[in-house]
């Protein structure tokens, strides 16, 4: 059985005035999320800033959230490191707080061969029982999983299951789909390819636009999984612009101000992260309004 079908917020972490994380704003967006559609939570990601979080604060976001979603979607923990130890640390405690599966980037800065990457994973799978989703971003880390190497992964463990591909490459999708046969939960790591990912046998997407729209996001998904591909082609290209605007500077930084504008968390990031320049801020206001969020 899949982890989950349709649209996963990357969810981003509220922080208070004083960049304490806001555990009761916490809630309220989790609630937000859950009772506007999303199929599930993704804690402590790039856009939850796990890497400004202390080991404390990282493992006490995942136990939060979990308590506090309570088994109405599946929260998954954001586990990755480019130390594979502490990888192993992460989603151990991820299991122990209630995460249901683990998200687990490639390591970056000191990347990894392939060789590594596949070393890195099982070493990771076999400590712990929970589903891993694989993370290939490769812009961000500067390591890029080759399709055999993920098709390897997955043949060759019980609980590698899943991969959210932000690799940019449709070619690159389509040869892991094709070195798979197919037989890997498949999510888009960007909300610009959405359909195009589903077109490949994806199952969702794992969002930033989530944060702010996610109902919207959710239909894009089932409308396509549903037959109507055109209401799912429409969809995606309505919010084309306000996607685009989620980019305009480093994820998160524009995503928290729109939060913000929503009025759902303070939007407060941690260094180096810094506050969005304000002509990105106009741009984003106006992607914000075009489709009706503002």
């Amino acid at each position: 059985m899949s982890i989950f079908t349709g649209a996963g917020v990357a969810l981003v972490t509220p922080f208070k005035e004083n960049l304490e994380v806001d555990y009761d704003q916490l809630e309220k967006i989790i609630d937000f999320q859950i009772n506007h559609g999303t199929d599930s939570i993704i804690i402590c990601g790039t856009t939850g800033e796990a890497s400004t979080l202390t080991h404390e604060e990282h493992i006490e976001v995942i136990r939060a959230c979990a308590a506090h979603t309570a088994g109405r979607v599946p929260v998954i923990a954001g586990t990755g490191s480019n130390c594979t130890n502490t990888a192993v640390y992460l989603t151990q405690e991820a299991m122990k707080a209630g995460a249901d599966a683990a998200l687990v980037v490639t390591p970056y800065y000191n990347k990894a061969t392939q060789k590594g990457l596949v070393q890195h994973y099982k070493t990771i799978a076999a400590a712990t029982d929970l589903p891993i989703i694989m993370y290939n971003v490769p812009s961000r880390t500067g390591c890029n999983i080759q399709p055999a190497t993920a098709a390897q992964l997955v043949k060759e463990t019980d609980t590698i299951v899943g991969i959210k591909e932000a690799c940019g490459d449709i070619s690159q999708v389509a040869q892991l789909m094709n070195c798979t046969n197919g037989e890997i939960e498949l999510y888009s790591g960007n909300d610009d390819q959405i359909v195009p990912i589903l077109s490949l046998g994806g199952q969702g997407v794992i969002s930033v636009l989530s944060n702010i729209a996610p109902q919207e996001t959710h239909d894009i998904v089932a409308k396509y999984l549903a037959g109507d591909v055109k209401g799912s082609c429409e969809l995606q290209l309505k919010y084309l612009d306000l996607i685009h605007a989620l980019f305009c500077e480093v994820n998160p930084i524009p995503v928290n101000k729109a939060v913000e504008l929503m009025g759902l968390c303070s939007g407060k990031v941690r260094g180096p992260m810094t506050e969005l320049e304000p002509e990105h801020e106009v741009m984003l206001k106006d992607a914000m309004k075009a489709v009706g969020l503002l």
